[in-house]
């Protein structure tokens, strides 16, 4: 007998051998920098008496919710630790949370004999649920409205702690994609209530305990409404959404607070996170409360907390977009040096030819997420509006093709993971988040107009679409899908630098575009050298010093040859539409 439970891997080879064997399956789906999680595979499943019954009755399986974000989401509770009960088929019989060892002794038993004496009342209760999910999702899409901005402006309203800050009651997330939403109404629509609302809550977080005022970034959330019960894990992907946050928090109100905590969020990811031989940045750092709640000099005597190496597609596609926005915004050209070298190393290690791949531990992993696909473009498109190198948009283009070859369904929308043949139980069966689908259809919108082919803009719209029957019952969550819609109402201003890309007058006409706040805004740098197809596709004159040309949808709205001429035409520009919106 085993003194150990022998934890397998997630894969088709284990649910068949589970079939074979007709055992359930134990899933244990843990995340890297969770204290709970550790702390139950070191108690609860050390327990001789689990460890005897694991081994006799169940097949025990181990994910990291991480580098399997496909398994969590299909079997994970949205805390960690999760364990998940499965059919030998691979469909999910129940979940929990954390449980001690004669809690999950008495839990194991009950799964062991329910599966034994009722396996054939739990299969048919799991086919009737499926036969329910499936005809709710094969409704026909419905048509996208304005209307549907307003309903995510009131979600937001109707959840906002006027205190505190934030949204909801109890614990406190960040919401940085609901804070950005909330910044493009304020600018557009000159909210105040929605002013409110950024403000108050960017104020609180950053003076608050969930801000780590030594080392910069914040904390993943607090357990109580105020900020001040932080759990201590930092997380890349939220740290660099709340790092666009404040970035354009500085640009709308001229806050130097503002400046200053971004610049501390940057100082943690190339410091902390980034990988120097790769260029890739980590995706997450362990929350050893004991090293975190110390001022600078006590910190210094500790061991920092250990941190996950993994560089996964997804989270550095968004660290990167930010790195770009930070270098244009506080002008550390360095930072976008920095932003490139991530692009390369994922353009290199996690793309092999169209396949995108989720995680690097020293060779790739797990291809054909849409999160990473999706990202993974803004990333591209973000890269070339700041460097001015249109060639960029070349992989962005082909990882869009694949994506709408293999993940769109004809329901409406994209597929969440490709499609897999060898896939046994609720991995043979796609999802369709409305978070992933949002953040594909902005790429699109916005690689359709850098790349000036609308066949991505229709495929955006149509993905939008298959969403607008159900969106109101995510509430805020669904922020990032609001900004989606909202491109399609408050089409980007969209300006287009004609010149030799590495010039001085160029770059600085690069570096004014992207300078100032617009809530909806594409930058694109088109040299007759580099791009003549592009240049062509957009109809544009080559003249013999560099012009940016203005235009918003398909009207023109005039030329500029200065920094200071583009500033002006840029500020009208916005003058006139925001009156025009308002009046």
């Amino acid at each position: 007998m085993t003194d150990s439970v022998e934890w397998q891997h997630f894969e088709a080879a284990t649910l068949s051998r589970a079939a074979s064997q007709d055992r359930p399956v134990l899933l244990v789906i843990t995340a890297p920098w969770c204290q709970h999680c550790r702390e139950l595979m070191a108690t609860s499943f050390a327990d001789p008496e689990v460890v005897a019954t694991v081994t006799e009755s169940f097949i025990p399986v181990h994910v990291d919710s991480e580098r399997r974000p496909d398994v969590n989401q299909r079997f994970g509770t949205g805390a960690w630790p999760t364990i998940a009960w499965l059919t030998p088929d691979g469909d999910l019989i129940a979940h929990d949370n954390f449980l001690d060892a004669a809690e999950l002794q008495i839990r194991l038993e009950r799964i062991r004999d329910g599966w034994r004496a009722d396996k054939e009342n739990i299969q048919r209760r799991i086919g009737e649920l499926w036969a329910q999910t499936n005809e709710r999702t094969s409704k026909s899409a419905d048509q996208l409205r304005p209307e549907m901005v307003d309903d995510i402006i009131g979600a937001i309203y109707k959840q906002f702690d006027s205190v505190h800050g934030g949204l909801g009651e109890g614990i406190k997330f960040p919401h940085p994609e609901a804070l950005d939403f909330g910044l493009v109404q304020v600018q557009k629509r000159n909210d105040n209530r929605m002013r409110e609302v950024v403000v108050l809550t960017l104020d609180k977080m950053m003076e608050s305990p969930l801000h780590d005022h030594v080392d910069g970034g914040f904390f993943r959330f607090s357990s109580t409404p105020d900020w001040h019960t932080p759990n201590y894990e930092k997380l890349l992907d939220q740290n660099a959404l709340l790092l666009r946050s404040y970035l354009e928090a500085f640009q709308v109100f001229g806050n130097e607070a503002y400046k200053k905590t971004a610049e501390g969020i940057v100082r943690w990811m190339l410091h902390t996170m980034r990988d120097e031989h790769s260029g890739g940045f980590a995706g997450s750092q362990d929350g050893e409360a004991d090293y975190f709640i110390g001022d600078a000099e006590a910190r210094a005597k500790k061991q920092a907390p250990a941190i996950d190496r993994t560089i996964y597609c997804d989270a550095n596609a968004i660290a990167i977009s930010s790195l770009f926005k930070a270098s244009a915004v506080l002008q550390q050209p360095e930072w976008s040096e920095h932003g490139m070298a991530a692009t390369r190393f994922l353009l290199e290690n996690l793309l092999d030819g169209t396949t995108v791949h989720h995680y690097w531990d020293g060779t790739y992993h797990l291809a054909g997420m849409l999160a990473d696909q999706a990202h993974l473009i803004r990333a591209l498109i973000d890269a070339s509006q700041n460097t001015g190198d249109a060639d960029l948009l070349v992989p962005a283009e082909k990882i869009a093709e694949r994506a709408i070859e293999e993940h769109k369904s004809k329901a409406g929308g994209f597929y969440d993971i490709q499609n897999d043949p060898q896939s046994h139980g609720s991995m043979g069966r796609r999802n369709r988040s409305i978070l992933d689908n949002a953040a594909m259809a902005e790429a699109l919108m916005r690689l359709s107009y850098l790349s000036r082919r609308p066949e991505f803009y229709d495929e955006a719209t149509a993905a939008l679409k298959a969403f607008s029957d159900d969106y109101r019952q995510y509430g805020y969550y669904v922020a990032g899908y609001g900004r989606a819609i909202d491109l399609c109402y408050y089409p980007p201003l969209f300006i287009t630098i004609v010149g030799d890309r590495d010039a001085d007058d160029v770059r600085e006409l690069r570096r004014t575009a992207l300078s100032t706040y617009v809530p909806s805004r594409i930058v694109q740098t088109l040299d007759p050298t580099h791009d003549p197809v592009l240049l062509g596709r957009s109809g544009l004159p080559s003249e013999h010093t560099a012009v940016a040309h203005l235009t918003v949808g398909k009207a023109v709205q005039g030329t500029a040859h200065t920094p200071e001429e583009l500033l002006q035409a840029i500020d009208s520009v916005e003058r006139d539409r925001r009156e025009s919106l308002n009046n």
